[in-house]
């Protein structure tokens, strides 16, 4: 099958092609934005760009562009969050084999998946196997495109230093013939390291209208026809200008019971029912959970501020609003080195002093 069409960002991808018209794109790239707008999707709609062989790329109808829509284009080369190797140490060629079934999963979808749970990673031996086919020459075509997808989940290890430092190299000074193009949801949780060495392209919200167009796609139609989600008005209000967020299934429903834990936390009178939510945030390790459950809350918070507008209590209506900017303030300490517990721990004490 081949990949959706892609929908939105008509502006930013207008950018992207005339700077590669005029030979000023950045070798490295940092896609950041809100989690489920489509900054993977938009790095292979740029990775197609780059590799048609069309004067009017893309052309959708070149060798090329098939085989990236495809996902089999020998110089595509795609990583994302996987679960932990069993082998401690597995060789480069298990890593590309397991990375070439996952993007065959993904492919046979139509590129359409649910985000990576806590536990996924990008682990030292993707890594090296990126490293090591970057200083490969193209297989097909001119040039080599890699795209890290969530690259704020590369799992640092002890002895891995090397490989790091590879990695950094890379992104400073890529091959004349590559592309790299990272993307993020927490661009803040990112190394400082790789921050400065890529130059960042924020990929907004799409929308309502691109949303509708999206989920007129008979792919994505399909791909939600066993979901019970409701109608399409309220696929659109629940994509909220990110239509990946459709795509959350059990990740999204185990965000919305973290969310409503927290906010039990914050109107109730149990000390420990506060450290309980606090502490089941996890580590730092699971920051896109977390990053799921503040999502998750904010349309919690969202649905009170509508209900009480709709029973006339300006009151609750104003402390919901209170409330979501101290959201959107614990999204902000998200973004940085801080240990979603304590971010957790004081976001249910803001909120003790607004929701009761």
């Amino acid at each position: 099958m081949s990949l959706t069409d892609i929908y939105g960002h008509a502006s930013l991808r207008q950018r992207l092609a005339e700077s590669i018209e005029a030979g000023t794109l950045p070798s490295s790239l940092l896609f950041h934005g809100p989690r489920g707008v489509g900054k993977q999707r938009l790095a292979l709609w740029l990775a197609q760009r780059l590799l048609c062989t069309n004067q009017n790329a893309p052309c959708e109808q070149c060798t090329s562009c098939r085989y990236v829509r495809a996902l089999t284009h020998p110089d595509l080369h795609w990583v994302f969050p996987r679960p932990r190797p069993r082998d401690s140490d597995p060789d480069l060629q298990q890593v590309r084999d397991d990375y070439a079934e996952a993007i065959a999963d993904r492919a046979a979808a139509g590129g359409l998946y649910a985000p990576p749970s806590g536990s996924e990673g990008i682990y030292v031996a993707t890594v090296r196997s990126l490293v090591q086919r970057a200083s490969m020459s193209p297989a097909m075509g001119k040039r080599k495109v890699f795209i890290v997808g969530d690259a704020e989940r590369m799992v640092p290890q002890e002895g891995a230093d090397m490989a790091a430092n590879a990695f950094l190299k890379l992104l400073e000074e890529p091959p004349a013939d590559t592309t790299i193009i990272l993307t993020s949801s927490e661009p803040g949780a990112l190394l400082p390291t790789i921050r400065s060495r890529v130059i960042a392209v924020r990929v907004p919200l799409v929308t309502d209208a691109d949303v509708k167009a999206f989920l007129a796609d008979p792919i994505v139609k399909a791909a939600l026809a066993k979901d019970r989600g409701g109608s399409g008005a309220e696929r659109v209000r629940a994509a909220s200008g990110a239509p990946g967020r459709l795509f959350s299934g059990e990740s999204n429903a185990r965000a919305t019971i973290a969310a409503r834990k927290i906010m039990d936390a914050a109107v109730g009178d149990k000390r420990w029912q506060r450290y309980a939510a606090a502490l089941g945030q996890g580590a730092a390790s699971a920051r896109g959970a977390f990053a799921d459950t503040l999502d998750a809350l904010l349309e919690l918070l969202g649905e009170r501020a509508r209900d009480s507008l709709h029973r006339k209590d300006e009151a609750g209506a104003a402390a919901a609003s209170k409330s979501v900017d101290a959201v959107l303030r614990a999204q902000t300490r998200a973004t940085g080195n801080v240990s979603p517990q304590l971010i957790t721990a004081k976001l249910i004490r803001e909120l003790s002093g607004t929701l009761r």
